[in-house]
């Protein structure tokens, strides 16, 4: 369900012209490997599921992440184009076979075609969500930016795209839709909804950003050392953590205008408020001292 708490297993500070989906596939690949080393996960358990925002190229992920026992799922923008699967070959047809189907444009519903899923969710701050999706649909690569030194033919890298709306937001705002692409294929609707629910609980992530910055004073130092930005920085992971670990021996110290919790739903600020009285309960680690000649 919802809550503010993440665990953060790793930071690291991109470089000048770095590759994003780079950087992120070997982050993932060790998450992953610990998980399976650690028996975490076993053959025939369902693949782990990784959740990207649209400033990730989700297929170029999947496609590094190979080999592994894993989906993607990443939200995209609502410019792209896609691609269906290359028609079958009409015996007799002359020169090179295609390789790719008709476009699928976001922007154009006539270029979408019927849906192979579709499903209506209601929920009691959104109203009705309804989940269009579209099976094998793969994006065109070209020879460029992160392809440039691509070995071979350029993959095929086919998902399932979701389209998320809602009748109205909490806010009042207009609700736009949301883009969706899988790694998966042929989903049912039921992987359909898990989909787009695991991808709204991505935004959990953004509650621990900003307890970062504007509690934990991640950006109130001035650095000009880079070694020195990233100490800061696992400094302020550590201090998450021990606030993370500290759920269940802090009393709830809550202002009079907030309503009360139980240990398992505090918020990390309202945990952080109880921190400091912990030091007096906590015995200690050592021994009792024995008399001795």
């Amino acid at each position: 369900g919802r809550t503010s708490w993440t665990a953060l297993l790793d930071a690291i500070r991109l470089q000048p012209g770095c590759d994003v989906a780079a950087v992120t596939t070997v982050q993932i690949r060790q998450v992953v490997e610990r998980l399976i080393a650690a028996g975490h996960w076993q053959p025939g358990d369902p693949e782990i599921l990784v959740v990207l925002d649209a400033g990730y190229d989700a297929p170029r992920v999947a496609h590094l992440l190979g080999g592994l026992p894993v989906q993607i799922l990443g939200r995209m923008r609502s410019d792209r184009v896609l691609r269906r699967p290359a028609p079958a070959r009409v015996p007799g047809a002359r020169g090179r076979p295609a390789r790719h189907g008709g476009e699928f444009i976001f922007r154009d519903p006539a270029s979408w075609g019927d849906e192979h899923v579709i499903t209506r969710t209601p929920t009691r701050l959104y109203g009705t969500a309804t989940a269009q999706a579209w099976n094998r649909l793969h994006p065109r690569l070209t020879s460029r930016a992160a392809w440039t030194g691509h070995q071979g033919p350029l993959p095929i890298i086919e998902g399932t795209l979701i389209r998320l709306t809602v009748d109205r937001l909490p806010s009042g705002g207009q609700a736009k839709p949301v883009w969706l692409w899988c790694s998966a294929i042929d989903l049912d609707a039921a992987d359909i909804d898990r989909c787009w629910q695991a991808f709204l609980r991505r935004f959990d992530i953004e509650h621990t950003f900003r307890l970062f910055k504007q509690t934990l004073g991640w950006t109130v130092p001035k650095l000009r050392d880079p070694e020195a930005a990233d100490r800061w920085t696992w400094l302020i992971i550590t201090a998450h953590t021990q606030l993370r670990l500290a759920r269940p021996l802090t009393a709830d110290l809550r202002r009079p205008w907030e309503k009360p919790a139980p240990p398992e739903r505090l918020t990390p600020a309202r945990i952080r408020r109880g921190f400091r009285n912990l030091r007096t309960k906590t015995p200690s680690p050592a021994g009792a001292p024995k008399p001795t000649r």
